[in-house]
């Protein structure tokens, strides 16, 4: 059994038992039809990935890799807001008359700040201390920029990263404050172990512990049958992650990173997404 299987039908089976609905409030995003898209959920989960032992990717429906490492390429290595430069068109629905998300994701990452010991972005400066200084308690990115939310075209939802690194193994924490989980929470994790396994790799590291902290785990009304159906699949084995030779974050491709062994349901039913 995959343990991201098992760990997404632990938090699909908490929201469905034990979540809250927000049907009783005005709701911001609606489905293509204009109905308002309600959701059922859950305050505060937390979940943990072993990177050593497996690559936490769902077997029980196919999640996009490479889709979700080019999206990931285009804000931690392109620190980009430009749709045009993402191979993809999920961010279509957000962007400006630019082609633009505004000044979100890529682009915070991509702002240079001062420090005491040089002017830094927030990758650059990450990638700097897990050289040489890898017992920090100070490497997080944040992109949640206040200032800036007016003229982002959505709210970062995955927003904070932390690295901490235990010996020769580099831990990453992901902090989220929305997460749709049928669409979404597989891409998160994929995504984000991915970032661990690569910032290893460029550090001389192993990849360790992943943990993601999500505030507001939800299910969308109309997901609600596609998400028992999924309770009912059997899993199969997790598949094997594969890095490539990578000395510099910014020679990352999205072919570097390759899954060998990877095994799906297919997943017959339309999703729609709530905008």
């Amino acid at each position: 059994m995959s343990i991201a299987d098992k760990i997404f039908k632990e938090n699909i089976r908490t929201i469905l038992d034990n979540g809250v609905w927000d049907k009783d409030y005005p709701v911001r995003p609606k489905w293509a039809d204009g109905t308002p898209a309600y959701t059922v959920k859950k305050f505060g989960i937390i979940n943990r990935y072993d990177l050593a032992k497996e690559f936490p990717i769902l077997t029980l429906r196919q999640t996009f890799f490479k889709t979700a490492i080019d999206e990931l390429i285009w804000i931690w290595v392109k620190k980009s807001n430009k749709t045009s430069e993402l191979n993809s068109k999920i961010w279509n629905s957000w962007a400006d008359e630019n082609g633009t998300i505004g000044k979100a994701y890529g682009y915070q990452l991509g702002v240079k700040h001062k420090y005491s010991d040089g002017e830094f972005d927030q990758v650059d400066r990450i990638l700097k201390d897990l050289k040489e200084a890898p017992n920090s308690r100070r490497m997080l990115t944040n992109i949640f920029n206040h200032a800036d939310l007016h003229q982002m075209g959505l709210y970062p939802c995955a927003y904070s990263m932390t690295f901490n690194v235990e010996g020769d193994r580099l831990n990453g924490i992901l902090n989220q404050r929305s997460q749709d989980m049928l669409t979404a929470n597989n891409w998160n994790v994929v995504q984000y172990a991915a970032l661990v396994h690569v910032f290893a790799k460029v550090s001389g590291l192993k990849a360790g512990e992943f943990i993601h902290v999500i505030a507001d785990a939800h299910i969308y009304d109309r997901h609600i049958d596609i998400c028992k159906e999924l309770l009912e699949r059997e899993e199969y084995q997790a598949p094997k992650l594969i890095v490539g030779d990578i000395k510099n974050l910014y020679d990352l491709k999205v072919d570097d990173l390759k899954l060998e062994g990877y095994q799906f349901h297919a997943l017959d039913k339309r999703i729609e997404v709530a905008i």
